[in-house]
């Protein structure tokens, strides 16, 4: 019913197995050693192992890439396993008006703790299957929102990265510029094991060079007085304006409670602590400029990139024809947007991976 999980990895066993056997005979690798991993379905995998990469698109289905996706060899050099293919929302929410966790390959991702609400943003199979245990870690991406959002919606622990800390290579993109790869998980301890693992220079992508050398271990930063003396700022005329949050009093109340809690943990509470700039900032298209030029750019680059694609998809103009040429595919029912590949929603939120 939820959704969450495209495909499984048919390989998980024999590598659970082996790892098995491993952990017996020298020891764990690391903390993930042996843990099972859900990627979202834009995260590369070697298509040997027998599992797709498709951002939840049947153009992408049974193509070839050319390696694991960045973060994935490090998830698998740490000993963890692939346990399969997470749901999202096709090309990561920048496919036109289409719902929140609707993809053509995976249909419609649904929040576990009511029926039929929002999982929010475009990782929400990784948000949704981690809220349920489905595996111990999931990874998502964030380009505006896709991790923090399903972290908030499903109840969970996620870190959505400085970009650059973690590789983007192998990951199927909207824009070099905003693109990165966290954790979303079920407690913070966990997040600060998975980004200790998966960040760090990657030679496929010269965003990494500019990061910290050695990357810190971050299970080192949980520490349950790491607030006392921290100033925090509450920029309330973003926060609280009903944009964020759609009129509904509750969102404002638990806020409320958040800071209390923050004011507990001996923090400095700054309120308000508005930015004059931040009303430009948020009517400002610039945002959706650069993201739509670095989709067209970087989404060719990637196609070219395959080894193969059954499709014949090979360019953006190419994948919005192949939407069009199989609704029964790539058409949710009672679709009626046709403006194709286009960020139509504003800052903040949900609106892309």
């Amino acid at each position: 019913m939820l959704r969450a999980v495209i495909e499984t990895n048919p390989s998980a066993l024999a590598q659970a197995a082996a790892l098995d056997e491993e952990r017996k005979t020298s020891g764990p690798r690391s903390a993930l050693h042996g843990i099972p991993v859900l990627v979202k379905d834009n995260i590369a995998t070697i298509a040997s192992e027998g599992m797709n990469t498709t951002a939840g698109s049947f153009s992408l289905l049974k193509s070839i890439v050319p390696e694991d996706a960045g973060v994935v060899k490090r998830l698998r050099a740490a000993g963890a396993i692939i346990l399969g293919k997470a749901n999202l929302s096709e090309f990561a929410e920048f496919r036109g008006n289409l719902p929140s966790g609707w993809s053509g390959r995976g249909g419609q991702t649904t929040n576990a703790y009511f029926p039929h609400a929002d999982p929010c943003g475009s990782s929400s199979g990784s948000g949704v299957a981690a809220s349920i245990g489905l595996a111990a870690v999931t990874l998502g991406t964030e380009t505006d929102g896709s991790i923090t959002c399903p972290t908030d919606h499903n109840n969970l622990a996620g870190i959505k990265p400085t970009v650059g800390l973690t590789s983007r290579a192998g990951v199927i993109p909207i824009s070099e510029h905003q693109d990165t790869v966290g954790p979303i998980v079920r407690s913070m301890a966990d997040a600060a094991v998975v980004l200790s693992i998966i960040a760090g220079v990657d030679p496929n992508d010269n965003f990494t060079f500019a990061q910290p050398s050695p990357v810190p271990d971050f299970t080192k930063a949980l520490n349950k007085d790491a607030l006392k003396g921290k100033r925090i700022g509450v920029p309330r005329a973003v926060f609280l304006n009903d944009t964020i949050t759609g009129n509904d009093p509750f969102i404002g109340q638990a806020f409320e409670e958040a800071l209390n809690t923050i004011r507990s943990l001996g923090a400095t509470v700054v309120d308000p602590a508005d930015i004059p700039s931040a009303e430009q900032i948020i009517r400002s298209n610039a945002e959706n400029l650069v993201l739509d030029v670095d989709f067209k750019i970087q989404l060719n680059a990637y196609y070219a990139a395959l080894l193969a694609n059954p499709s014949g998809v090979r360019t953006l103009a190419e994948l919005i024809q192949f939407d069009n040429d199989n609704p029964a595919l790539e058409e949710p029912p009672r679709f009626q947007d046709q403006s194709g590949y286009v960020n139509h929603k504003s800052t903040g939120g949900h609106s892309s991976s």
